[in-house]
């Protein structure tokens, strides 16, 4: 029999209603609670990073598996029979800690390699050693698309796994999702030295995909693209998209302006943090449009 209770020993949602207690009265939905921490972060009872993270806490519980993976066509992997020099070259590029493995078809993932058992294949007197990528598989933990994401921070943390195999109808890898995936959509961007360049506003995730942030200036976001984006009165590029929904967007909506399709990756009930910018057309090719958006 499971129990009830998290695994620091209170019920779920208890710490809600510790908070309620707090503000003397109990709301009647979520709506009202966001509206009552905005209310407590006016009058100074939360600091503004505390009411991002339980809003963050809030919309995990909200969010699956489905809507934060990284999908398989951008699943940075190695397969089963690649050469070493393959193995260490990909591993070198992407800076990545943990490789999904596969077999002959993408969708097929044997287990997972970390990038620390190729140090001692890094010295070039030692690459002329047998290598088999057999004797340093670990085993994948596979998860559907379905699964919601507090459910998957407990078995991360429980499991001590970094990084889970998402799996279609079929059994077939969908994508990856990894314990940072997760922990980004309370705390907001975990950014290391090997992201972006340091106060990079945007950044390339694969091709044809970009990663801007919100408060990225338009004739930044110009100048990148060499676009020709009018903002008219707005500064910032998230100033851009929301204009153009006309309303505060949640987490998924898209919306096409100027020849770019911009989706939002992370937003709060205050603002939208970050943007997936795929340009439709090459850089510098793009025309203007009205700003809809897309179905």
């Amino acid at each position: 029999m499971t129990s009830d209770r998290s695994s620091n020993g209170s019920r779920p949602g208890s710490w809600r209603k510790r908070i309620c207690r707090l503000l003397g009265r109990e709301p009647q939905d979520k709506e009202q609670l966001v509206e009552m921490l905005q209310d407590a972060e006016q009058r100074q009872l939360l600091d503004r990073d505390a009411l991002g993270m339980i809003e963050g806490v809030m919309q995990v519980s909200d969010l699956r598996v489905g809507d934060i993976m990284i999908p398989r066509a951008e699943m940075v992997y190695v397969r089963r029979d690649d050469p070493l020099s393959r193995i260490l070259d990909i591993a070198v590029e992407s800076a990545h800690s943990r490789f999904p493995v596969t077999g002959e078809d993408k969708g097929d993932v044997v287990g997972i390699l970390l990038a620390k058992d190729l140090l001692a294949y890094c010295n070039e007197s030692k690459r002329t050693g047998a290598f088999n990528i057999r004797d340093h598989l670990r085993s994948a933990v596979f998860v559907p698309e379905s699964k919601r994401l507090n459910v998957l921070l407990k078995e991360f943390r429980s499991s001590r796994n970094h990084m889970a195999i998402v799996v279609d109808e079929y059994g077939s890898a969908a994508g990856v999702v990894t314990i940072e995936d997760v922990l980004e959509q309370i705390v907001g961007d975990i950014e290391d030295e090997h992201d972006h360049d340091e106060g990079a506003f945007i950044f390339k995730r694969g091709k044809g995909e970009y990663t801007a942030k919100a408060r990225t200036t338009v004739e930044d976001f110009n100048d990148y693209f060499d676009s020709d984006l009018d903002a008219g009165d707005l500064d910032t590029i998230g100033g851009l998209v929301v204009n153009a929904f006309g309303h505060l967007p949640a987490r998924g909506e898209r919306v096409e302006i100027g020849g770019f399709r911009f989706t939002v990756m992370r937003a709060d009930s205050r603002k939208v943090h970050l943007l997936t910018v795929k340009p439709l057309q090459a850089p510098g090719e793009q025309q203007e449009q009205a700003s809809e958006p897309s179905p």
